[in-house]
């Protein structure tokens, strides 16, 4: 997992893009008296302790790592009463996208996805929304122009390519009973 803390541009979190950035979590509820706290909807591989992300309209460091993935505790630098916990929550917590560790081929970040078009060949499908993760697998939440909204299951049958270069997503309407 990468821990670097530098941009290969020397931009700080704070100066970058929110696309540039990936969503690790936000700031819940306190965890003892000395500036720890829950986070809530977590990316674990972005919150290992060292590691610089953006809370808010600054730059901090993560010093403690505890808890498990799922529900992992963390301690800023900058916080260490439940006072300044209570101030910060529910705040975004924000890492650049080149210091997330490696994906493997087939798998993107939900950011990447987000705001892709979909098609089925050359006919429009829609806009996804957001990825969301359900019990067996995760699917793609699209809007449709004038049509109910459609969820498309990430699996090879139902998603032909994934090009988010071109932020373009071509699907198997058939296969998803909507030709």
């Amino acid at each position: 997992m990468c821990s670097s803390t530098s941009s290969t541009d020397g931009d700080s979190v704070s100066d970058r893009d929110d696309a540039e950035l990936l969503h690790a979590g936000r700031v819940g509820r306190p965890h003892g008296l000395d500036g720890s706290f829950h986070v809530t909807q977590p990316r674990a591989a972005l919150l290992d302790a060292g590691r610089i992300l953006r809370v808010g309209d600054r730059e901090d460091e993560i010093v403690r790592r505890a808890g498990t993935d799922a529900r992992p505790i963390v301690r800023l630098a900058s916080c260490t009463t439940r006072t300044q916990v209570e101030a910060l929550r529910g705040t975004d917590l924000l890492v650049p996208r080149e210091e997330a560790p490696e994906l493997e081929e087939d798998e993107w970040w939900p950011e990447q996805l987000e705001g892709c078009t979909v098609h089925d060949g050359e006919r429009e499908v829609g806009v996804v929304r957001e990825l969301r993760a359900l019990p067996s697998c995760e699917v793609l939440h699209v809007v449709r122009d004038g049509r109910e909204e459609l969820l498309v299951p990430l699996i090879q049958d139902a998603v032909r390519e994934v090009d988010v270069e071109a932020r373009r997503i071509d699907v198997d309407l058939e296969f998803l009973g909507e030709a």
